[in-house]
């Protein structure tokens, strides 16, 4: 009997993003939802995001299938991977374009492919990183070389602007301004290219047993869509009390499996996206200030599913050879851990 040899090796060969029109900073959106300007500016600290709808008709200019297409495309562009090499797509997401025809087969077709495995992860924030981890195994079993990981998320199909939000609470008013749009992919190959990042570790792992869901996400139907209840709620209370807990549990579990230290070991920190200001927070509390800082949700908004490929884009530009980075992702809908370890070779 044939012994079976170690699994192959999965590198991110590059990393590439689409963002929709021309940021819309809070001055605009303040003006758009007759909301405080001040209030966007000191209770999120977001500064600016980015919308597949027009702010003021309501249009759509953008589909997720559209956004995560470019971002594929710009990623093969950067690692100079020619879309043939591409064996799978697995896309992450929350905000699929419709539920049938899945989303990521729109990609493939935008993208020009055929005749492969197309896969579909309905998640929140953490949607990314599982694309990223099915990505690992697909390699890692030996049957595929190359393959694309997308997340990305179209939030603004929640964003009523006919709504009087005058009298909002706050915790209503979080969901009108808190997200954006966009998508992000990674070229994961068992070939390292130009480029030779491991993939070290991906952590996935649902911990929301017997919680309440800290979000919630409906699809209204026929014989529902009439009914008064609102698509989005978010408990944004019990998210701001239990994701830095999460957070930096998932960072000590990473480094714990891995073998590294905070100190001396860690270059770069990827940590979870929420807004301005829960970032900020949460960095301080991950308690690893010689490790960089890698993040972008104060200009592109909470767009989901995209933020961790575009902070892994970012990231490919700045590491170099020897430097480790960790990634930390927090899913409120049902308390998912996950997170992703990267070393420059």
């Amino acid at each position: 009997m044939t012994t079976p040899g170690p699994a192959p090796s999965v590198h991110v060969r590059s990393a590439g993003s689409a963002l929709p029109g021309e940021p819309v900073d809070n001055t605009a959106l303040a003006a758009a939802l007759g909301v405080n300007e001040e209030w966007i500016d000191v209770f999120i600290g977001t500064r600016t995001r980015h919308f597949a709808r027009d702010l003021t008709s309501g249009d759509i200019r953008w589909t997720l299938a559209d956004l995560c297409a470019d971002a594929a495309a710009n990623a093969l562009e950067n690692s100079g991977t020619d879309p043939a090499e591409v064996e799978f797509l697995v896309l992450g997401t929350a905000t699929p374009d419709h539920l049938m025809p899945a989303t990521v087969n729109q990609v493939a077709d935008q993208l020009g492919l055929d005749q492969l495995p197309t896969y579909q992860l309905q998640s929140g924030c953490a949607g990314a990183v599982q694309a990223l981890s099915v990505a690992q195994y697909l390699i890692g079993s030996g049957e595929f070389t190359t393959g694309l990981a997308i997340g990305g998320d179209v939030c603004t199909k929640h964003l009523d602007l006919r709504r009087d939000l005058s009298e909002a609470a706050p915790g209503d008013l979080v969901n009108c301004v808190l997200f954006g749009d966009g998508a992000g992919a990674a070229v994961l190959s068992s070939r390292p290219g130009d480029r030779a990042v491991a993939l070290r570790r991906v952590l996935n792992r649902c911990t929301g047993l017997g919680r309440e869901p800290g979000q919630i996400i409906d699809w209204f139907g026929l014989a529902d869509r009439d009914e008064p209840r609102q698509a989005l709620i978010e408990d944004y209370k019990a998210i701001e009390e239990s994701v830095p807990t999460m957070a930096v549990e998932i960072l000590w579990e990473l480094l714990d499996s891995l073998g590294w230290a905070a100190a001396g070991d860690l270059d770069f920190l990827l940590p979870p996206q929420l807004s301005g200001r829960m970032t900020r927070l949460i960095t301080e509390q991950l308690g690893v200030p010689e490790a960089r800082e890698i993040s972008c949700v104060a200009d592109t908004g909470n767009n989901g599913n995209a933020l961790p490929f575009l902070q892994l884009e970012r990231l490919l530009q700045e590491m170099t050879s020897g430097q480790k980075a960790l990634a930390v992702a927090v899913e409120s809908s049902k308390w998912i851990k996950a997170g992703f370890a990267l070393e420059h070779l």
